[in-house]
């Protein structure tokens, strides 16, 4: 027998908390150990691929496991699956005591680390953000390959497993960058915003992506005083508050520079860059360290000094270390943070002198600048989409159950994964953010950077369309930049769709549906006799199934893994057919050749259904042919049904490039065409009856009305407001208003 008793003397600190290891000796495969946790402290979150147990001894707290928070107290028992984010949490006024045992099992790891409803997320709301863009220009494929197919590919999976899971984004207004557009364009910033963000709108709807919620901040009614409010209790931290830093001025002009308007040499990796940050290693400047640097509006720099609300990150590396133990966080990112924080001092400048932008209160001569905006805007498109679908979710009072995830490009991985993590700690210091980051790199246009201010681009608008947008989906997500950057060619393009997609796959399903309208006369037979090869093919189509979900789960996400195995269901299929097909004639194997369609057909019916977070209508159409499976993310590979009457011959899924559409009228008629896009956009029935009712009365968002604002500019070359769009105006009525206006 061998007893061991608390002895605080032999604790030292492990997981931010005080521990040590009992002794067992002759005891294989068993850890044990005592733990305390002083009042007001907490645990590291952490996870591991033991099982855990803990016995409360004394005090009181809570354990708090994916977000989700459980009191305990002497005598609690608590034991943690494998890979479980947990924490424990002194809530009282003594220590909290508590003993910890925790072994292996490798078989209930391997099947914790499979399963797709892993770290609750079919428990809790899960909010997944796309970086708004800048609307100083369309979207390329650049942008579309990243932030924005990842994030509705993401969406589409967890729905199909019962995950709530939304969609978020919207229109960053307040860049610097729209105030370079303005001035090449002699326009206004509020005129760019408006235009730019109409023609993304329509680009995301051609690309089939359709966010929830799209927060367009320079027309939100209570974005500003939510911003506000923000900020406000960021200085109240007593961490944010104006200090005089070095900064740049134009030597000819003395205007402030920063971002867009100025560039030099990275202080950290020699590489050109503008202000603020660098694309190239993701560390931010603050212009003032930049070589070399030079203002775009005179080529002249002054260097002074200037008093603007700043924030002393290098304060709080442990709160981002901490941040980045609770969720998914690329090595990529944390080797990031590791030289941020590797600076001795860095004070960050989070207001700048600017006119367009939300100034803090009682500083009219600065503006929030829109980088640590965008950490507001996050919450405050999770109030929006609350208050639309009947939810209390407020953006001044996050909650811990939320499950936030991030998709965005490696040079905004600063403000994404270190920034934001501290301005939440200091605005909430309650609330731990539990979000997960996901990132790419940059998509390449023939080995170069996509630029639009080289007009070295391939536009979404320019290659997009129904029959199109599959085939792009597809080939943006096989050559997706995930942990490299990866090239577009517009002829490798065209010949990939070619050959994978028109001969390949819907040269297989066309084959197919020869077959079996010859041999069963179209109507899909019962299995019969299996075969060893038979129950192989089986088996490859389970592991294929296996692999595509791990690739579009939360914690293994890659479009490029996933499409590959989508890719995979197709050669295998092929495979295994050409290899049946030679008994296809012979006497008394009609048993197993029935078999064997019925297991072919089978692998077409999955790939119906896992092929739908990367091309849905490919998936759907497939689906209805097929006879109809259900949103739902198959468990196992099913059959057919025997018996279903289908026919997959002559069927068209696929086009490399858009067929140009016919050209308007000279004297259109709006009505029908305008009540068309309303439904099409809307996605209502082709029966439904639009022209008594209002676009609000209908049920538009706020990104739906920015499409069909897009789309009657395009049309008619009528820029119609936002409030007219929104108004009390039925359908007929403005469909009268705009006929008149064509007509003069």
């Amino acid at each position: 027998m061998r007893i061991d008793t608390f002895d605080p003397a032999t604790l030292s600190d492990a997981f931010g908390i005080d521990m040590n290891t009992i002794d067992l000796p002759g005891v294989v495969g068993l850890g044990a150990g005592w733990g305390r946790v002083a009042p007001g402290r907490h645990s590291d979150p952490h996870q591991h691929d033991e099982i855990e147990m803990f016995v409360i001894v004394s005090g009181n707290g809570e354990v708090v496991v994916d977000g989700a928070r459980h009191p305990v107290g002497p005598g609690t028992v608590v034991k943690f699956d494998p890979f479980e984010t947990h924490v424990i949490d002194n809530t009282g006024d003594t220590d909290v005591v508590f003993v910890t045992c925790y072994w292996r099992e490798p078989r209930h790891a391997g099947e914790a680390a499979a399963r797709p409803g892993r770290r609750r997320l079919a428990e809790r709301p899960v909010f997944v953000f796309s970086t708004p863009p800048t609307p100083n220009g369309d979207l390329h494929l650049g942008h579309l390959s990243g932030p924005y197919l990842g994030a509705d590919a993401f969406v589409r999976f967890q729905r199909m497993n019962g995950v709530r899971a939304w969609h978020l984004t919207g229109s960053d207004d307040y860049q610097s960058y729209v105030v370079a557009k303005a001035a090449q364009e002699r326009s206004t910033p509020e005129q760019v915003a408006s235009h730019y963000g109409a023609e993304i709108a329509r680009t995301l709807e051609l690309m089939d992506i359709r966010p929830d919620q799209f927060t367009v901040t320079s027309a939100d009614g209570g974005y500003r005083e939510g911003l506000r409010d923000f900020f406000a209790a960021l200085g109240a931290s007593g961490r944010v508050a104006p200090r005089e830093l070095p900064a740049l001025f134009d030597g000819e002009t003395g205007r402030y520079l920063y971002e867009v308007d100025v560039s030099g040499t990275c202080p950290s990796c020699a590489a050109a860059t503008n202000g603020n940050i660098c694309e190239e290693c993701g560390e931010p400047n603050i212009t003032a360290d930049l070589a070399e640097a030079r203002s775009r509006i005179s080529d002249s720099v002054r260097a002074g000094s200037l008093a603007r609300h700043t924030l002393p990150l290098h304060e709080f590396r442990e709160v981002v270390a901490r941040h980045h133990r609770l969720g998914r966080v690329p090595a990529r990112l944390r080797e990031l943070a590791e030289r941020v924080f590797a600076r001795e001092t860095f004070d960050l400048p989070l207001t700048h002198p600017a006119q367009w932008g939300v100034s803090p209160r009682g500083a009219d001569d600065q503006v929030i600048w829109v980088w640590p905006e965008m950490s507001y805007g996050f919450l405050h498109g999770i109030a929006r989409l609350g208050a639309r679908i009947g939810e209390t979710w407020q953006a001044d009072k996050p909650e811990q159950d939320w499950k936030i995830v991030h998709f965005f490009g490696y040079d905004n991985s600063f403000y994404h994964a270190i920034l934001y993590p501290v301005l939440y700690q200091l605005a909430f210091p309650g609330w731990k953010p539990d979000i997960d980051y996901h990132v790419n790199e940059f998509y390449l246009l023939d080995n170069l950077k996509f630029s639009t201010s080289r007009r070295h681009a391939v536009w979404g608008k320019d290659i997009l369309s129904p029959e199109t947008v599959d085939a792009v989906r597809f080939y943006l997500s096989r050559t997706r930049p995930e942990g490299e950057r990866t090239n577009f060619e517009r002829e490798t393009y065209t010949a990939t769709v070619r050959e994978v997609l028109i001969d390949g796959w819907q040269g297989w399903l066309d084959d197919l549906g020869r077959r079996l309208n010859t041999r069963y006369g179209g109507v899909v037979p019962d299995a019969g006799i299996w075969t060893p090869e038979h129950t192989a093919f089986y088996a490859q189509l389970g592991r294929r199934l296996a692999a595509v979900t791990a690739h579009l789960g939360q914690d293994g996400f890659s479009l490029r893994a996933a499409t590959a195995e989508l890719e995979g269901i197709v050669a295998d299929a092929r495979t295994f057919a050409e290899r049946e097909e030679v008994l296809v004639g012979a006497s008394g194997w009609q048993a197993e050749n029935r078999t064997a369609m019925a297991l072919e057909l089978a692998a077409a019916r999955l790939l119906s259904r896992v092929a739908t977070p990367v091309m849905p209508r490919f998936a759907a159409r497939l689906g209805a042919l097929l006879g109809g499976s259900g949103p739902t993310w198959p468990s196992a590979v099913d059959l057919v049904p025997a018996g279903t009457r289908l026919d997959l011959t002559g069927q068209v899924f696929f086009a490399a490039e858009p067929t140009l559409p016919e050209p308007p009228d000279a004297a259109p008629d709006p009505l029908p065409w305008l009540a068309e896009l309303v439904r099409s956009t809307l996605g209502l029935s082709a029966e439904t009856v639009v022209a008594d009712k209002t676009l609000r009365e209908l049920g538009a968002s706020s990104l739906q009305a920015v499409a069909v604002q897009y789309q009657i500019l395009e049309r008619l070359d009528l820029d119609v407001p936002m409030a007219e769009l929104l108004s009390d105006r039925n359908i007929a009525a403005l469909s009268r208003e705009l006929a008149e206006a064509v007509a003069r």
